[in-house]
């Protein structure tokens, strides 16, 4: 996907290749949202998550719980 975003006939087009098709009314929505989660992405992709541990790291259960409501 470009920079300049998906048009509506390339969100459709590539809906048909996924096997989705679209009716022609939302077209526009769908290219809309795709460029939303893209420019979501976008950021994501910028963060730099350093020493963060995998989630697979994860041990449920463990530790100690310290919340007060």
């Amino acid at each position: 996907m470009s920079s300049a975003g998906l048009t509506p006939p390339e969100a459709a087009r590539w809906a048909a290749r996924a096997g989705l098709p679209l009716p022609e009314d939302r077209h526009t929505a769908v290219a809309a949202t795709a460029d939303h989660i893209h420019s979501v992405v976008t950021v994501l992709r910028e963060l730099d998550f350093g020493d963060t541990p995998p989630a697979g790291a994860l041990r449920v259960g463990e530790g100690t719980h310290d919340a007060a409501v």
